[in-house]
């Protein structure tokens, strides 16, 4: 395995949270009014510990403690959270295709959680779905091979009913996974240098500088969405970059927020990857939208030795009853933004003024590595070949109205809302099939399949754009419009254990938007 990479560790780039800048304005969400506060901003961005684990008897074994703790986020006030191996979020795991990994995950909670290893093709028993239940004082250790290309993936709480509400403290974090084929590439790749992920994530606080998480039925219809922006747990970051290729891998971490990232001085970059893994070739563009559960690598160009600030417009997920225009074939939703107000950070209305994120302040450094020449080819693709399935099944994403979309009866797939005692699909393993997602609500879906990485065929009957055209495990289906995709289902059976499928707007999951499969011989 070619290495060029630099183990960054907690107190190393960011470990340790220096302030060198100014402080921002922020107000509290919640409680009696609002107070206005200030948000610890212009620190150096954290990069999350690389955490390889430990070789035991040819197995790497990583042990993972989840855990409660506090976690300073605005100036002078402790926020409670919850972390792995630390107060809020969990290292960067990283690991190797074709080798077999055990995950010793303890919990130290006082609730149930899961944690699921998002991206990943496994057996059902390792999946960390709702039927893998952590107990309180309890340990959970699934073994399985990494089948997956090189990419960053990333593991959260997948508890049912409550995924929302324990991914929102901070039960999450991210994957590197590597092959020899990636490694051997001419790309960026020392993580914390000139490769960093970015977990981004939206969050409103209350008073008491508690994360204001709210049940409203307006914020389990639109999903629960922040008027702060976390990344890696740091507000407002800044990035001394020490390279003219920065290697960004996004991970948009957000319960239900969708975003436009961009550059605010309008440089292009090159989107490289999507969810799970390499494109044939770079894609030139100036911005990229993620869905909840999306994940993008891009590498931007800082030759120039100008600083730039990496931006998010926060962009609408209502769809206002089918205005959006042009479907999601070229990802164009209207820019919007949520004015946050009122008790537990409900909003006041669905079509506020528009919100523009601040993500990273990128400073490049006076002296910086020599720029690299980017690969014309990155990897190969199988073909997509839709001849080969067998089978094509119907998913229909609908919601209700009225208080039954609280919880049971008014999120739904095919008419019904999630029941865990119930399998919804079996599918035949080492067969090829198509599933068609056809969006009947009016607001657009992330929607995640478990198991598998699949080739986005066509929305709507048209080919898909560039930055759907590698693999992926979380497709956005945007009102009224029909995506298909080419799923394969290999290796690993079971007879009673699921996988799911289901929007990966959390809240929506949560209430029931989701069914479950089986893969049997």
């Amino acid at each position: 395995m070619v290495n060029r990479r630099s183990v960054i560790g907690a107190a190393v780039l960011g470990g340790g949270v220096i302030a060198i800048g100014g402080m921002a304005t922020r107000q509290f969400i919640g409680g009696q009014g609002a107070a206005s506060v200030r948000a610890t901003s212009g620190r150096s961005l954290l990069i999350p510990p690389l955490y390889s684990g430990e070789r035991e008897n040819g197995i790497r074994v990583f042990d993972l403690k989840l855990q409660r703790g506090v976690s300073q986020f605005l100036e002078g006030v402790q926020t409670p959270t919850i972390g792995i191996n630390q107060s809020y979020l969990g290292p960067t795991l990283e690991m190797y295709a074709g080798e077999t990994v055990r995950m010793n995950v303890s919990s130290d909670l006082s609730e149930t959680a899961t944690v699921h290893w998002h991206g990943f093709h496994l057996p059902a028993r390792a999946d960390g779905g709702p039927h893998q239940p952590i107990a309180p004082g309890s340990t959970w250790s699934p073994s399985f091979v990494v089948k997956q290309r090189a990419s960053m993936f990333w593991y959260h709480s997948h508890a049912h009913r409550r995924s929302g509400p324990q991914v929102y403290q901070g039960l999450a974090g991210a994957i590197y996974v590597r092959d020899d084929e990636s490694e051997r590439l001419d790309l960026p790749n020392d993580y914390g240098v000139d490769d960093i992920p970015l977990i981004v994530q939206d969050r409103a606080f209350n008073r008491d500088g508690s994360f204001a998480y709210s049940t409203s039925m307006r914020d389990v219809m639109m999903g629960m969405m922040g008027d702060t922006l976390l990344v890696n747990g740091i507000v407002d970051p800044v990035y001394e970059a020490r390279s003219d290729l920065l290697r960004i891998r996004l991970l948009n971490g957000s319960n239900a927020r969708f975003y436009r990232f961009g550059f605010d001085d309008g440089r292009p970059f090159m989107q490289i990857g999507s969810d799970g893994g390499l494109f044939e070739q770079p894609y030139r563009t100036n911005n990229v939208v993620l869905a909840p559960g999306e994940r993008a690598q891009i590498v931007v160009d800082l030759s120039d030795g100008r600083p730039t600030i990496l931006r998010a417009d926060s962009l609408e997920t209502m769809g206002m009853m089918g205005m959006m225009g042009g479907g999601m074939g070229n990802r164009g939703m209207r820019d919007s933004g949520d004015r946050m107000g009122g008790s537990g950070g409900r909003r006041e209305g669905m079509m506020d003024e528009r919100r523009r994120f601040t993500v990273l302040n990128i400073r490049p450094a006076a002296q910086r590595r020599q720029t690299i020449v980017m690969p014309s080819r990155l990897i190969a693709l199988a073909p997509v070949e839709p001849e080969t399935a067998i089978k094509t099944r119907r998913f229909m994403l609908q919601m209700g109205m009225g208080m039954n979309m609280m919880r049971g009866g008014g999120f739904t797939i095919n008419g019904k809302s999630m029941d865990m005692q119930r399998i919804d699909e079996t599918v035949k393993v080492n067969t090829t099939e198509i599933w068609q997602i056809e969006n009947a609500s009016m607001m657009a879906h992330p929607f995640h399949i478990h198991d598998v990485q699949f080739r986005v065929l066509d929305r709507d009957g048209r080919q898909p754009g560039p930055q759907d055209r590698g693999l992926k495990d979380t497709v956005v289906v945007a009102p009224r419009e029909v995506v298909r995709v080419l799923l394969r289902f290999e290796e690993y059976t079971d007879s009673e254990l699921p996988y799911m499928y289901h929007c990966h707007i959390l809240e929506h999951e949560d209430a029931g938007m989701m069914g479950q499969f089986l893969v049997k011989a």
